[in-house]
């Protein structure tokens, strides 16, 4: 089975990263991992950390001479901004009469207070640091992974931006194809198919940044060339679609995800949620429309899977909202730490590293071996079933 865990804080010496269960002989492109993680830098909205991380991935362990060996693959991802907090984040007890750089008034929105109580900490630093976001770099760098074993099957994965704060992107322009989504400009500082609300959606950020106020929205992440059958209804913990929305939920300032038409299904006919079957020589099995976003019964159809990924904005505001000093219990202001205005562009990278670790999970499920050629042929098997069933 696929595992993957990571380590480290936002201000610590690195992000590590444990990815367990891949197989024997899949070619391993630093190059391809580091610019996966450059994705997650860029975006309009980002803030002052972009400007001093320059994320690259350091193979600690399971690649020799370019592929993976079967063991457990581990990384680090090298925080540059250590240089500057290895007193206050240092791992040794701090000499007699060192002063803390402590954080006393949690941040409305965060893990902050939360976290302090359950861990019973008196400084919120001791929280915020593994609850920020910068963890997702380890994630994209792990999800970079999984993509190359998904590449190798002709799973491609993709996102674009739906929605900023109050602007979005017309509907011609929601559902676009996934050969669309992965031909976006690289260098779009937003990655939304519609240019002209793109436009509008800068103004948007622009406009919160000068009050002080941060903005979300929301994602589309497509994979195509999934083959049916990727994971069950057997078990209500096996089905593909709640390993998905666990993934989603997970990420950082995620609130809400839809798959397929989602919230529309709710408050539509039957006849005008579900796809008509039908099957061509050519073809096979086929659906005209793909309203259920890829998965019915727990289980990939065949289809793209179309996920709807909805980003609350980021807690941290340049204009703090009111909180209270967990010493003194005195009423103040949120803390503030350095973030950015918007993060949805960064955000879609991330949601698609976690959708390669789900679909590379399912994939090793179904198809799993020791080696990639005991999976190529348990692959090629399945293929020739489908072509003649």
């Amino acid at each position: 089975m696929l595992r993957f865990m990571t380590a480290g804080e936002s201000h610590g010496k690195g992000l590590i990263g444990i990815l367990e269960g891949l197989p024997a002989g899949l070619g391993v492109d630093g190059g391809f991992i580091d610019r996966e993680l450059g994705r997650r830098q860029a975006g309009y909205g980002r803030g002052g950390r972009m400007k001093i991380e320059r994320d690259r991935v350091e193979i600690l362990s399971g690649v020799r001479h370019g592929e993976t060996l079967g063991s457990p693959l581990s990384f680090l991802i090298a925080n540059r901004d250590w240089e500057n907090w290895t007193a206050a984040m240092g791992s040794a007890p701090l000499p007699e009469g060192a002063g803390r750089r402590e954080v006393t008034r949690p941040r409305p929105g965060h893990a902050d207070l939360a976290g302090v109580l359950k861990y019973r900490r008196g400084d919120v630093r001791d929280v915020l640091e593994r609850a920020s976001a910068r963890e997702t770099a380890a994630r994209v760098a792990g999800g970079a992974f999984a993509r190359l074993l998904l590449d190798r099957y002709g799973i491609r994965i993709g996102s674009h931006v739906i929605a900023v704060g109050p602007e979005r992107v017309a509907p011609e322009f929601e559902r676009p194809p996934l050969e669309r989504i992965l031909g976006l400009d690289p260098q779009s500082p937003l990655r939304a198919a519609d240019g002209e609300a793109e436009g509008r959606m800068k103004a948007a950020i622009d406009r919160a940044r000068e009050g002080g106020d941060t903005l979300g929205g929301a994602v589309e992440v497509v994979a195509g060339g999934v083959p049916p059958g990727l994971g069950t209804h057997i078990q209500w913990d096996l089905r593909l679609d709640g390993w998905i929305a666990q993934a989603m939920l997970s990420i950082p300032s995620v609130k809400a995800l839809e798959i397929g038409c989602g919230l529309e299904s709710a408050r539509t006919p039957g006849s005008g949620v579900h796809d008509a079957i039908y099957c061509g020589e050519d073809r096979g099995f086929f659906r005209k429309t793909n309203r259920a976003g890829g998965i019915e019964g727990g289980m990939s159809n065949g289809e793209e899977i179309r996920v709807r990924v909805f980003f609350k904005p980021i807690p941290t505001l340049g204009r703090p909202l009111a909180s209270v000093d967990i010493r003194s219990r005195e009423a103040s202001e949120g803390a503030m730490e350095r973030s950015d205005v918007c993060a949805v562009p960064a955000g879609g990278v991330v949601a698609e590293a976690m959708l390669c670790l789900v679909l590379a999970r399912a994939f090793l499920e179904k198809f799993g071996g020791d080696a990639v050629a005991e999976i190529d042929a348990r692959y090629a098997e399945y293929r020739r079933h489908l072509d003649t069933f």
